[in-house]
């Protein structure tokens, strides 16, 4: 849902910061997407897809030994300019080794999920503007679709890959060595 938040001018960035900030917004989560602000939808289904993800990746991290923050659906990131909270995002250690504190985070993930779920034209018309974002700052993004229990993964330079129940995703660049299987996301 876009939100009105100014008086029919369109927020700039450092606005869009200014204001996510304030007490009123605190327990809300919201993303910057093409100069408009979105409330972003929470529910259990999603989140336990995400959850799901997330833990394959922490524990890949721990069985490597390779240094990486991993963050859930309220984990916000500066994503080429925007505003972004991917429902999971990982972040190699090397490029910064603490989080930060408030706020979003100012350097992008270096793989970010995104589950759409309930999918619609909306979701689907602000995924394609996030994925073209995600591929200029140099993230890996998997789309994960759990009605239809496919994911699409984008890697920058390269094109697209349709996964399905039976596949196996990967690491690519951003993850050597891991894989998950597709069944194991949707469980």
């Amino acid at each position: 849902m876009v939100l009105q938040t100014t008086h029919n001018d369109i927020m700039t960035v450092q606005e869009f910061d200014e204001w996510a900030e304030l007490p009123e917004n605190f327990e809300k989560l919201f993303e910057y997407i093409g100069g408009e602000v979105f409330e972003v939808p929470s529910n259990p289904f999603a989140s336990a897809i995400g959850y799901n993800i997330g833990f394959s990746f922490k524990l890949y991290l721990v069985e490597s030994g390779l240094q990486a923050h991993v963050t859930g659906e309220a984990g916000g990131y500066w994503v080429f300019g925007e505003r972004y909270a991917p429902d999971v995002a990982l972040l190699l250690k090397s490029k910064q080794a603490e989080l930060a504190k408030q706020g979003y985070n100012p350097i992008a993930p270096d793989l970010a999920v995104e589950v759409d779920f309930p999918s619609s034209a909306e979701s689907q018309k602000k995924l394609r503007f996030k994925l073209a974002n995600y591929m200029a700052a140099g993230t890996l993004l998997w789309i994960v679709d759990p009605e239809a229990k496919e994911v699409e993964v984008y890697a920058p330079g390269k094109a697209g890959k349709l996964f399905r129940i039976g596949d196996t995703l990967d690491g690519g660049d951003v993850l050597p060595g891991f894989s998950l299987k597709v069944d194991s996301i949707f469980q």
